[in-house]
């Protein structure tokens, strides 16, 4: 769970979550979003792959990512847990 936590720690990250509740993309066209290098964009791409938020599938020449609302599912029923 603390990679969970630290992914969504970083504003680009949750953008790019928030990117990909919309439609399933690849890097560039998540890229395009944001004023930042690609190399850029990949890193917080694995991050997010690493905490399970996201998920890729090669499509031809690209990979395309995807939101994983289970793990946010997850997340969800455990601080619902907190609540007295």
């Amino acid at each position: 769970m603390n990679s969970l936590f630290k992914a969504l720690n970083d504003q680009t990250r949750r953008q790019i979550v928030e990117l990909l509740k919309d439609k399933d993309m690849n890097a560039g066209q998540i890229s395009d979003h944001f004023n930042i290098s690609k190399p850029s964009i990949s890193h917080h791409l694995d991050i997010l792959k690493r905490a399970d938020l996201i998920t890729s599938e090669k499509k031809g020449q690209f990979i395309q990512y995807s939101l994983n609302t289970s793990i946010l599912e997850d997340l969800l029923s455990w601080v619902l847990t907190l609540k007295k």
